[in-house]
């Protein structure tokens, strides 16, 4: 029987045999016994006699003397090789259990060493240290490292920490392969599996990662739970990148003499931890109080574990790890579902959104708050190209095929992605709800006005994020295009009776009773078109100056011809000429200037400010602009 680990009862040493040795096995069991009491006697725990010091029994055999401790697992490697000649050639010899108790006492001095080693020089084994120092290894496998009695000139410009971690490292591993090979594999991995469990377990702790019941996390406030959430990103890349792959690294290379025992020991020391890491997803994907604005936290979580799969795969590779790969595929998939559910819910919300158009034309909430979303949605693009990838989108609604087209490519130029695909639906979605709300507005020039603010605004999102390079050159084109086609409507719709007002050959003779009544007409169109439009707004300052410069060429050099045509028969009717021309050539570039800022204007401000020529009132230049 095995003496216990530590036990403080010494075992008999019986005395020689008086018989000489019959075979030469036992002779070479005999030799090696003597040869192999000086070094273990000399380090026995409990050992009275005097070549054994107290020093000796209390010293670290392996900082302190390893010249010594080489000696000393020498010796018992020579004494299990000749133990085992011996047990196939007489397994009665008495020789045995004389080599038996010897093997004890050497076996009692290396746990001791073991385990001084292990819980003494946590530092020099830290995760993060252990991991450098395999990222650094120029082999891919682990098993290559050198043997603990070599050093690498490869490590010559470690750090000081790190070569001390490859000595520490080095002697774990002869004292673990010395007592594998001498049978005591077990009380070896017994002492590594309770030291290295707790600094997994201990760090872990310290990274704020505690084991949680589903009740719990469904009781929380959301503010609480995101500040789990949180910690949970900070800490699970350092877990799995540092800890788990340090410890992995250290495993393997202690116990490279046995696949199985390094398998079972860092399945023991790491399983519990894991799972606890990896559970924690599952339960958020299954919060009940998730809603739209919570997606990008679950986001942040799925793209977690997926940006460390990889790792995961390697570190946890071994059969008895399959159930935390599993784990975290389960928390993988639930937090897909609970995307794809909220993108799905999002979808709805947008085409079931029943509120009110927003006075002035201006840009809706509905598509700033749509944008901003599918900006952030842009940012998650390859989470959200695998959670959508199976999600079907909708085609219960009247949406033109051209659009469809549009999203299509040219022989040999690569489909568009399933991401790209989906925010584009997304976002004519909401064109379409746009649409609708365009018609509720009772005057068309100002709906047209409203469908420019609000595409305007969305290309300007996607030329200002992520969402440029998923949707393309084309599809911004092709809005632009749309763009410019609503402006080119609100113009005509808006405008065409002001410009009818004028005649529409210029170069023809006419009475001045015709003169003056297209000149009131013209006054009456301006006046009404202008004081509808004061209100209205264009948010966008280029696409304002665009819509400004394109009506003042449209309308002013035509009331300019028309003007001077007909100033000098005015300028011989002085009388009533204020109101028969309100306005000067210029003014009207000046009104022209002053609108899309959203400001109400008083008709009564308009007009001719002096006696010689029309210009802006002081009311209408210092009006109150907003936008």
């Amino acid at each position: 029987m095995r003496t216990p680990f530590f036990s403080s009862s010494k075992p008999s040493t019986p005395s020689h045999n008086s018989s000489s040795p019959h075979t030469f096995c036992e002779t070479l069991l005999d030799e090696t016994i003597e040869n192999a009491e000086l070094i273990i006697e000399k380090w026995d725990l409990d050992s009275s006699s005097v070549s054994t010091t107290s020093y000796n029994r209390v010293a670290n055999l392996f900082r302190d003397n390893p010249l010594e401790a080489k000696q000393l697992l020498n010796a018992v490697n020579d004494l299990q090789h000749a133990m085992q000649f011996v047990i196939k050639d007489s397994a009665s010899s008495k020789l045995l259990v004389r080599a038996h108790n010897l093997m004890q006492i050497a076996i009692r001095r290396l746990q001791k060493e073991f385990y001084t080693i292990l819980s003494g020089s946590r530092y020099f084994l830290d995760s993060e240290t252990v991991s450098s120092r395999s990222s650094r290894s120029s082999t891919a496998t682990l098993s290559s490292l050198s043997d603990e009695d070599e050093v690498s000139e490869d490590n010559n410009n470690n750090s000081e920490i790190e070569k001390v971690s490859e000595v520490v490292m080095a002697d774990l591993k002869s004292i673990a392969d010395c007592m594998i090979g001498a049978g005591y594999g077990r009380e070896c991995v017994k002492i590594y599996k309770l030291n290295r469990k707790s600094v997994i377990d201990e760090t872990l702790y310290y990274l704020g990662i505690e084991k949680a019941i589903s009740s719990q996390i469904q009781k929380m406030d959301w503010e609480l739970l995101e500040i789990k959430i949180k910690n949970w990103l900070s800490a699970v890349k350092i877990a799995v990148t540092t800890l788990f792959h340090g410890e992995r690294i250290l495993c393997d290379y202690v116990f490279s003499a046995s696949d199985n025992i390094r398998e079972s020991c860092f399945s023991e020391i790491a399983k519990d931890g894991a799972l606890t890491l990896f559970l924690f997803p599952e339960m958020v994907a299954k919060y009940k109080k998730l809603s739209l604005e919570k997606m990008f936290r679950v986001l942040d979580v799925y793209d977690a574990i997926c940006e460390l799969w990889v790792k995961i795969e390697l570190i946890f590779c071994f059969d008895s790890m399959e159930v935390v790969k599993s784990q975290a595929m389960i928390s993988l998939v639930k937090l897909g579902d609970a995307a794809r559910a909220m993108l799905s819910e999002f979808e709805s919300a947008v085409q079931k959104d029943t509120s009110k158009a927003v006075p002035g034309g201006g840009v809706h909430p509905l598509t700033r708050y749509v944008m901003n979303y599918l900006v952030y949605l842009g940012d998650y693009s390859d989470a959200i190209s695998e959670i959508i990838v199976d999600l079907p989108i909708s085609l219960q609604t009247s949406l033109p095929e051209s659009y469809y087209l549009s999203m299509t490519t040219e022989d040999g130029d690569p489909p568009p992605s399933v991401v790209a695909l989906r925010l584009a639906w997304l976002v004519l979605v909401l064109l379409c709800k746009l649409d609708g709300k365009a018609q509720l507005y009772k005057d068309a020039a100002l709906s047209y006005l409203f469908l420019s603010n609000n595409l305007n605004y969305i290309i300007s999102k996607v030329q200002q994020s992520n969402l440029k390079l998923l949707l393309g050159s084309d599809w911004i084109l092709k809005h632009e295009m749309k763009v410019k086609e609503y402006m080119s409507k609100y113009e005509r719709m808006g405008w065409n009776k002001v410009l009818m007002s004028l005649p529409e050959n210029l170069t023809i003779e006419i009475s001045s009773m015709e003169v003056k009544e297209r000149f009131s007409e013209f006054n009456s169109s301006f006046e009404e078109v202008y004081r509808k439009q004061s209100s209205w707004v264009i948010l966008d300052q280029k696409l304002r100056d665009q819509v400004k410069v394109s009506l003042a060429n449209k309308l002013v050099p035509r009331y300019r011809t028309f003007y001077e045509k007909h100033r000098r028969e005015l300028v011989r009717n002085v009388i009533g000429m204020e109101s028969t021309v309100r306005f000067a050539p210029d003014d009207l570039q000046n009104y022209l200037s002053d609108l899309f800022h959203g400001a109400n204007v008083s008709v009564s401000s308009m007009g001719w400010s002096g006696t010689s020529s029309p210009s802006v009132s002081t009311s209408m230049s210092s009006s109150n602009r907003s936008r």
